[in-house]
């Protein structure tokens, strides 16, 4: 491994501080940055981290926050040689429905949580989801904010540092919606040469800064399924071009974010049809998916499929030889991806799950920046060919909303039962890099927002109405609210 005193000579003999890592609890048994994901319909997965590695992890659960009569354990964790810590993963199967369960992983010193189970495929009840992309750790390491930072009661509690972030909004709101999605650009670890006081531990800084993010973000997602997909900022130490192999080993090639996802997300669901061949497709799909990078699964009226913008697909930017230069993947063999999008698409029912969500990272469609053409040749026409309702990306920093469109084109019937996807990006969620400037605007774009950190919300009202509303994180205020109408007549969509 390279020092990076030799790649930074300039700055040997600095004195520079030492890189902010999270205190170590005296009880290495503590669970840190938990998180939770949808499995499959009926199973949750609870993952969390460690300072010592467990011969076995435990978790106890129950409806009753005074009774948790069932226990699950595992003795799998996973580490990598630059990390502190131990992914420990533990699966809650057989659960109910929309149910709420409590839970406390086993520990001297852990608390009881609690989550609402996962909602069956086909269950029309109304239900609204989070999409939080491009999200950053938050203080020395990140980004800052200077708004009112005074003490106020919230459940659950995040730290006061916290206040006025894209977390506190989701804190505040946590009744208000049931899972949320975050398709890339977790941390921004990689941007750890931007301190001046981590100049000389580009190593260790990664690692802390990663430690300081997930333990931030866990009163979200310890409480709220937290579906996650991969991002430009996962890949390496460092995006700079040509230097991530200045990267040790184990933090190159999405290490990390392997480590944290790769157990808790799902693959592909049993189809809920009755048709034979949407059954075949889904079974299909199951052995195609790869998570962390691409998968799918269904809540209550959506199927929601997240797709990876990085590597696995012709040019992609990360992959080898990729514009990026991050040298990233493969993770599947040839056409992995594509083949799972392609059975996965072609498996839903919309009789069950009428509406067809796709999340990835890198958009297609952009205001001010340059667009991911490899990705619109890689994934357009699929998701138009399949019929898909909306597609949610993110990498440009700030908040944008695009009339259905295709090719290029807008859709003539708008957002009354169009044919191509609307395009949504919400990058804003707030990282070290700041917004980005909205820029010059396509003529399709119906709302762009570049002023301060905003995030969005799904809200499937019914079978034929989703709303999609834009918030700015430091108020709650809606900046953009929109409904798009599908009339979902056709069972199994092929344009």
């Amino acid at each position: 491994m390279q020092s990076w005193c030799k790649v930074l000579p300039l700055l040997a003999g600095s004195a520079l501080a030492a890189v902010t890592y999270p205190p170590i609890p005296e009880d290495l048994t503590t669970p840190t940055q938990q998180r939770i994901a949808i499995h499959d319909a009926t199973s949750v997965s609870v993952g969390w981290n460690t300072y010592a590695k467990l011969n076995q992890s435990c978790v106890h659960y129950g409806t009753s926050e005074t009774n948790l009569n069932a226990q699950a354990c595992s003795t799998t964790y996973s580490t990598y040689s630059s990390s502190r810590t131990y992914s420990n993963t533990v699966y809650l199967t057989n659960l109910t429905p929309a149910t709420t369960y409590y839970y406390k992983i086993e520990s001297t010193n852990s608390s009881t949580n609690h989550f609402l189970s996962p909602r069956a495929p086909g269950d029309k009840t109304p239900f609204n989801l989070n999409v939080v992309i491009d999200l950053g750790v938050y203080g020395e390491d990140g980004y800052t904010l200077s708004s009112d930072k005074s003490k106020r009661s919230d459940i659950p509690a995040v730290d006061p540092s916290l206040y006025h972030t894209t977390i506190h909004r989701l804190a505040t709101t946590i009744n208000d919606y049931e899972v949320v999605i975050h398709p890339g650009d977790f941390a921004y670890a990689d941007d750890w040469y931007l301190r001046l006081k981590n100049l000389l531990h580009g190593e260790e800084a990664y690692q802390a800064i990663l430690e300081q993010f997930y333990e931030q973000l866990a009163p979200i997602s310890a409480r709220k399924p937290y579906m996650a997909g991969p991002g430009n900022h996962e890949a390496a130490c460092t995006e700079i071009p040509f230097t991530s192999g200045l990267c040790p080993e184990s933090q190159r090639n999405f290490t990390a974010f392997i480590d944290k996802f790769a157990h808790t997300l799902p693959s592909a669901f049993a189809s809920s049809s009755s048709n034979t061949t949407a059954k075949a497709l889904a079974q299909k799909a199951q052995t195609l998916a790869n998570p962390p990078f691409w998968y799918s699964f269904e809540y209550g009226s959506a199927h929601i499929v997240m797709f990876d913008t990085e590597t696995d697909f012709p040019d992609a930017p990360d992959g080898p030889d990729g514009s990026a230069k991050l040298n990233a993947g493969p993770f599947g063999r040839d056409n992995q991806q594509i083949d799972f999008l392609n059975a996965d698409l072609a498996s839903v029912d919309r009789s069950v799950t009428p509406w067809v969500i796709v999340a990835g990272h890198r958009p297609w469609y952009t205001t001010g920046s340059k667009p991911c053409d490899v990705c619109q040749t890689a994934f357009e026409d699929i998701f138009y060919k399949y019929g898909v309702d909306l597609a949610v990306l993110g990498h440009v920093h700030n908040s944008q909303r695009f009339y259905p469109v295709y090719k290029g084109t807008a859709d003539p019937k708008g957002m009354s039962d169009p044919a191509a996807p609307m395009y949504i990006v919400a990058g804003g969620a707030g990282n070290i890099e700041g917004t980005s400037s909205v820029g010059s605007k396509p003529e399709y774009t119906a709302f762009a927002y570049d002023e301060d950190y905003s995030y969005s919300t799904l809200r499937v009202l019914n079978e034929t109405h989703l709303q999609v509303d834009f918030i700015r994180s430091s108020t709650g205020e809606v900046l953009d609210s929109s409904v798009l109408f599908k009339r979902h007549e056709v069972d199994f969509v092929v344009q």
